[in-house]
């Protein structure tokens, strides 16, 4: 859905030697990756607006998001700093009508401390390269409307505003409101034939 950056009260602030750490390294995730995937989503289920869920996954979660991304071509990233997971993102079907096959929508989440250091940037850069070449047509980012370091991150990398949903989800005791972003990623001006009624 989005990057994990906006904070609650109770979430910690970033430890201030994050600028001195080294570069970050994008790949491709693998199983080995999956606790670190789990720790930070959860992370930002408990700590953030990010996700408005109060439902924690497991490994077996992660295992079948792995899975699903690894059968549909499409692509599960992780970002690493000295071999250690401090990052992931990942774009999937927007939609589960075969009218939207190609559009897509991202997530990102950071973990914390590694906020500000370039790794939204290029997860995101990473993510748009690999739909490009999967013949994706449209990716979606739908960002709680106070998160203003993802949008920011979206419009950085060519997403425009498309509208904002008022009040259409709750977390913390309070009312969210759900800003619609979107990228196109090719310019194809007849759309496909569409696949056979079965």
């Amino acid at each position: 859905m989005n990057l994990a950056a906006d904070q609650s009260p109770a979430r910690p602030a970033p430890p201030a030697h994050a600028a001195a750490l080294p570069p970050a390294q994008i790949r491709s995730a693998t199983s080995a990756d999956l606790p670190d995937i789990v720790r930070i989503r959860n992370t930002a289920i408990e700590h953030s607006t990010a996700l408005w869920t109060h439902e924690l996954i497991d490994l077996a979660i992660a295992d079948s998001w792995l899975a699903r991304a690894e059968s549909a071509g499409h692509l599960l990233a992780v970002a690493t700093v000295d071999g250690s997971v401090v990052a992931y993102a990942s774009y999937g079907p927007w939609r589960a009508y075969s009218g939207y096959r190609l559009t897509v929508d991202d997530s990102i989440y950071i973990d914390e401390g590694h906020h500000g250091r370039g790794i939204g940037l290029a997860l995101m850069t990473t993510l748009i390269t690999h739909a490009r070449a999967a013949g994706l047509h449209l990716m979606i980012a739908d960002i709680e409307a106070g998160n203003t370091a993802s949008i920011r991150l979206h419009k950085r990398v060519g997403f425009e505003v498309t509208g904002t949903i008022r009040q259409v989800g709750t977390k913390f005791g309070q009312w969210l409101d759900l800003t619609i972003m979107s990228l196109r990623l090719n310019e194809a001006d007849a759309p496909p034939v569409s696949p056979p009624y079965r």
